[in-house]
């Protein structure tokens, strides 16, 4: 089975780029990098040390209920080419040993008995048997240790 990878959709980054509010109603948050561990949820690349970034709270999801999480993410401050969908593992995650997998429904509710801490090295095949249920749409990747949201895995 072929998967995707799929990084936040530019409409929804240059809108917070340009000032607008995030999923919290709240303006994005300017920063300066320190060249460590700032992943761009869009270019899906570290952000580069003295380069400006955003903090925002994001919800990945479409509708408002009670599966659909909240969390921060950062984003490039200036226009960054978002990641071309691909089957292969964004490089950006290659530097963490493991992430957290969840499958969801087509109506955005979480599967039960889907979420998992996997090594990274793991990711690939454990959302492709994942999928395996019919009942899985889509899965997030979200970081093992602050539970952030990373990126959208779907069938391609």
């Amino acid at each position: 089975m072929s998967i995707l990878f799929k990084a936040l959709p530019t409409e929804t980054v240059r809108a917070l780029q340009s000032g607008g509010a995030d999923s919290n109603r709240q303006k994005p948050e300017r920063c300066t990098s320190d060249g460590v561990g700032i992943p761009c949820r869009h270019c899906l690349r570290f952000v580069q040390k003295d380069r400006a970034f955003l903090t925002i709270g994001h919800r990945p999801f479409e509708s408002v209920q009670p599966y659909a999480e909240t969390g921060p993410i950062y984003l490039c401050a200036d226009a960054c080419e978002r990641r071309a969908d691909s089957d292969a593992l964004p490089d950006v995650m290659k530097t963490s040993p493991q992430f957290i997998i969840r499958g969801y429904s087509a109506d955005e509710r979480i599967c039960y008995g889907t979420g998992k801490v996997v090594a990274t090295a793991d990711i690939v095949s454990a959302c492709e048997t994942m999928f395996e249920d019919v009942q899985i749409a889509f899965i997030h990747i979200r970081s093992a240790s602050n539970n952030c949201f990373y990126c959208r895995v779907e069938r391609a």
